[in-house]
């Protein structure tokens, strides 16, 4: 039996984290790594101790759902929580960052960000290069 390669592993990672997400309209999953070791793996969802989608109505202005946390703002805290250095770690994740939250990558000293897809915002990819991130799309494409 063949070995699946790292990234193929790491979407699997991020599929199956996913399905645990409180979001209404992205499930997505994440994980930030060092030295191929885990360093702290979530996903988006609501405010911890918030009632999850289906208990309540979403609360929502400007068409954006306010409620939620994305998946990899929700990684950066639990590695703070737990006292987990990121800098220089690389974040696999579903969907490319949302632009508020690659700013929270980019300060972290996070180095490269593996993706799926790109999510609504492509100035990201100019801002990695100008901030030294590496964004590598995978395209895996293969979920479940």
């Amino acid at each position: 039996m063949e070995r699946v390669s790292w990234n193929t592993y790491s979407m699997k990672i991020d599929n199956a984290v996913s399905t645990r997400s409180t979001f209404i309209k992205n499930d997505v999953g994440t994980f930030i790594v060092r030295n191929k070791t885990i360093l702290s793996i979530v996903c988006n969802g609501s405010i911890k101790g918030f009632p999850y989608r289906d208990e309540v109505e979403c609360e929502m202005i400007y068409d954006h759902f306010i409620r939620t946390t994305h998946a990899e703002a929700n990684a950066i805290v639990q590695a703070s929580k737990n006292v987990v250095k990121v800098d220089g770690s690389e974040l696999h994740l579903i969907a490319a960052s949302y632009y508020n939250c690659f700013k929270l990558i980019a300060n972290t000293g996070i180095k490269v960000i593996y993706y799926d897809e790109l999510y609504e915002d492509e100035r990201i990819i100019e801002y990695g290069k100008g901030v030294c991130i590496n964004l590598i799309s995978l395209e895996y494409h293969a979920k479940g």
